[in-house]
């Protein structure tokens, strides 16, 4: 009887100081972030490029922050369902994505409402901006020696491929003739089902040009059968240091790329949010980091929370430009 007692007043002692807020360890407990596995969504493909990179984030997330985390492919629609995942989740930190150029680009194409403002940016990991390949024995040296005859040749007599019909390579020459004071079709797309293939038919001759990453070019520029002449970026790669930029050769500030950063949905705690861009910062300049994109040329390019919500507005603006001038920009249904 006595130990009954003694055990209901132990128990009811402790739910009156837990009721007062004085015990107060599983409260911190389940208010520390992260406190159990993280979800990394991938709009894309297992086994290409954004997955990869996903990947190796997911890696040295989970052994900075002590948990899982999980990348999950959802796939479809033209990127709209996974991005779609990551902008619908829980604002808690437990689920988060990465977010591809194609959202500043499915909005304008009428393939969802969702744009970069959908998201709460975190940080850019990667940016790869296109090249303009030409044959290894075509009779243009450099940049400026192609635009001049690009400008002086009737409408549609060069030919230029790299992706499908509105895909981020088309819409770089579509900006680059815009930029150079050129009707959007002046150079005519020829669509490719990827860069490989493109590649493989600039070397056969049946295009004039590719405009696609360098990363995707170098295998026909390693066996010698193509050149890149520039860069449609802001900066070299450090990987191909002896492309220039347009800028450099033509005086044209245009640059544009594919590219992938980390996101969560809006709403995220200033906390989490707070953690994670720690975290991604350190990742970026992780030496595992560095050594596995190097390793495949993958460019690196980071910008902080701030940086990357400017970055998504201005590619943001100039896709829509591109789209429309192209006639490929339609409304959300």
């Amino acid at each position: 009887m006595t130990d009954n007692i003694s055990r209901r007043s132990v128990l009811a002692g402790a739910a009156a100081v837990g009721a007062s807020g004085l015990i107060a360890a599983p409260a911190i407990a389940q208010a520390k972030w992260p406190s159990r596995p993280i979800t990394l969504v991938c709009p894309w493909g297992a086994g290409g490029g954004t997955d990869a990179t996903a990947r190796i984030v997911a890696a040295i997330l989970e052994k900075n922050l002590g948990q899982p985390v999980n990348v999950v492919n959802r796939t479809g629609g033209s990127g709209v369902v996974g991005h779609s995942a990551i902008a619908t989740a829980a604002p808690d930190g437990y689920t988060i994505g990465m977010i591809t150029v194609e959202i500043t680009m499915m909005h304008h194409q009428g393939l969802t409402d969702l744009n970069p403002t959908s998201f709460t940016p975190l940080a850019l990991m990667n940016e790869d901006p296109p090249g303009v390949q030409v044959k290894a024995d075509s009779p243009y040296k450099d940049i400026k020696a192609l635009a001049d005859a690009i400008k002086a040749a009737p409408e549609g007599k060069f030919k230029a491929s790299g992706t499908g019909q509105g895909g981020i390579w088309h819409l770089a020459l579509i900006g680059w003739l815009q930029a150079m004071g050129l009707k959007p079709n002046h150079v005519a797309w020829a669509p490719s089902n990827g860069a490989a293939p493109a590649m493989q038919d600039l070397a056969a001759g049946g295009i004039d040009i590719v405009t696609c990453s360098v990363p995707e070019a170098r295998a026909m520029i390693d066996a010698g059968k193509a050149k890149s002449l520039a860069i449609m970026a802001k900066a070299r790669n450090p990987q191909f240091k002896d492309v220039p930029t347009l800028n450099e050769t033509l005086g044209i500030n245009y640059s544009v790329g594919a590219w992938r950063g980390i996101a969560g949905p809006k709403g995220l705690p200033e906390a989490v949010q707070a953690t994670l861009m720690t975290e991604l910062k350190k990742a970026f300049d992780s030496k595992e980091f560095q050594d596995f994109m190097n390793a495949r040329g993958f460019g690196m390019t980071y910008q902080d929370q701030k940086g990357f919500a400017a970055f998504m507005a201005e590619g943001d603006k100039a896709m829509g430009s591109a789209m429309n001038a192209a006639g490929l920009a339609k409304k959300p249904a």
